[in-house]
């Protein structure tokens, strides 16, 4: 399976994932990018994935259902009423066109009803994580996004994870405020300005350099142990409050 970014909006991307002539989207924010695709590669849309409700994810979900008979695959809410098969953590699903199945993870803490769809080593993974950092809180709780972030650093080290924002070098800029002298970060700064200066995606992502240098992910580290302490003024313990001072700082960053 190929699986393609599509530029949307100011700064989204839209995961196409194509076998053969069958093609499935995730968090269409636009209808456009995906149709001028479909098009171009002569690919049959089959499905919809949607990781959670924010327009910027589900702009495009009407446009292209208006055109395409196709299933909406993504959580419960009441938000989003394009969704036609709610599913839920631990659910295992298929999609006309593609081998085998697509594995659903609760990752709260963005919006309170945040999914990720896991496919082989390909994590689609929304607006929880992204390269060297994490999204907003804007519904969820902070026990929950740290909770999630948990979980998808559990995974395993090869898993690649497909967000849905182009924020790795803002992300890197705060990274390395928290630890200026963790190498790993200052060498993917390099390797990411060189991308971007080519004009290519620093995504998808590596989870083992996401848990090398995303602070987010880095929450126990006594580098990010002392840093935190020096910013607030107190010793601040590992884990969520770290990951709760961490996120209101990058907040004013």
């Amino acid at each position: 399976m190929t699986i393609v970014p599509l530029s949307a909006l100011h700064d989204n991307y839209i995961w196409a994932m194509q076998a053969g002539q069958a093609c499935v989207v995730v968090d269409p924010g636009e209808a456009a990018p995906v149709n001028d695709y479909l098009a171009a590669q002569s690919l049959q849309l089959t499905a919809i994935l949607l990781t959670h409700r924010h327009h910027d994810h589900i702009g495009g979900v009407d446009a292209l259902c208006r055109r395409h008979a196709v299933p909406v695959i993504g959580p419960r809410s009441s938000q989003m009423p394009q969704v036609t098969q709610v599913v839920e953590d631990g659910e295992r699903f298929a999609c006309a066109g593609i081998e085998g199945e697509f594995e659903v993870l609760a990752i709260p803490g963005h919006t309170e009803e945040h999914i990720a769809f896991r496919y082989g080593s390909a994590l689609f993974c929304g607006d929880t994580l992204f390269g060297a950092g994490c999204g907003r809180l804007m519904g969820g709780t902070p026990a929950q996004f740290h909770a999630s972030l948990q979980h998808i650093a559990q995974l395993p080290p090869d898993t690649l994870l497909y967000c849905a924002h182009e924020y790795t070098l803002a992300n890197l800029r705060f990274a390395r405020e928290i630890e200026p002298g963790n190498p790993a970060i200052e060498k993917r700064q390099a390797r990411c300005a060189a991308l971007r200066a080519q004009g290519l995606p620093t995504v998808p992502l590596s989870l083992a350099e996401e848990l090398e240098t995303n602070p987010f992910l880095r929450t126990r580290q006594p580098a990010v142990s002392a840093r935190l302490a020096a910013q607030y003024a107190r010793p601040i313990a590992g884990g969520e409050a770290a990951f709760t001072a961490l996120r209101q700082w990058k907040d004013q960053f």
